[in-house]
């Protein structure tokens, strides 16, 4: 008998220990992923029509949880512009702090200054939520035009012009400026290699976004 109330014992005293351990175990559903940047693996499927910067964030939101870094507060990086019912808004004043990492572990920026000045942002470390590149000048089809809205300081642009496909509501007529996470374009100048600013798309469908070479992807940054 007092062998087996020993036994007992013992056995009451490991098993939150065995139960703690397993749920810290590399792989688990707890364990926290490095990620706090990614560019999305697909868009809305709808073109620039996001269902605005709320269903774009909840785009970033699901697919990080997918890969298991759905702990964070996933922001995508987008601009709108001012109406009669809102001020614009500064994608660079909604991705947090920084510093940001790629999938890999790779760190993007460390801040916001740096990742609108001199960044480690291109073809090789733009990686999606799954850690895989994304096709770009070159390639078929060519996916490297992302959309911002942005100006290359990050923030919004002013005037009348449609920038950013009626801020992110429209899959017809309107246009969308978009970066290259590829860092080329048609020649060397700044707008051709900037990875947030390039040029305005051809319209806001995904038909017209892949006639400039593009799909529809976002940026998403981690803001907590």
């Amino acid at each position: 008998m007092t062998n087996r109330l020993a036994l007992l014992a013992s056995c009451t005293v490991l098993l939150p220990a065995v139960v703690g351990c397993a749920g810290s175990m590399p792989g688990s559903a707890t364990s926290a992923s490095p990620m706090t940047f990614f560019v999305t693996s697909a868009g809305s499927g709808k073109g620039a029509d996001l269902g605005g910067l709320g269903g774009a964030d909840q785009i970033c939101q699901n697919l990080a949880a997918s890969v298991g870094a759905g702990g964070h507060t996933w922001r995508a990086y987008l601009s709108t512009s001012a109406n009669g019912m809102a001020a614009a808004v500064n994608a660079r004043d909604r991705i947090g702090r920084g510093p940001w990492q790629n999938a890999k572990g790779v760190v993007i920026a460390k801040d916001v200054e740096t990742l609108h000045g001199v960044n480690n942002l291109n073809k090789d470390t733009a990686l999606t939520e799954k850690g895989n590149r994304i096709n770009g000048r070159g390639d078929q089809p060519n996916l490297h035009d992302i959309l911002t809205g942005s100006q290359p300081d990050g923030r919004a642009f002013g005037g009348d012009k449609d920038m950013t496909c009626s801020n992110w509501t429209s899959s017809g007529t309107g246009s969308a400026v978009v970066g290259h996470h590829d860092r080329t374009g048609l020649d060397q100048s700044p707008p051709a290699m900037s990875w947030n600013s390039s040029h305005p798309s051809r319209g806001c469908g995904q038909e017209a976004l892949a006639a400039t070479g593009g799909g529809g992807l976002l940026y998403c940054f981690a803001a907590k």
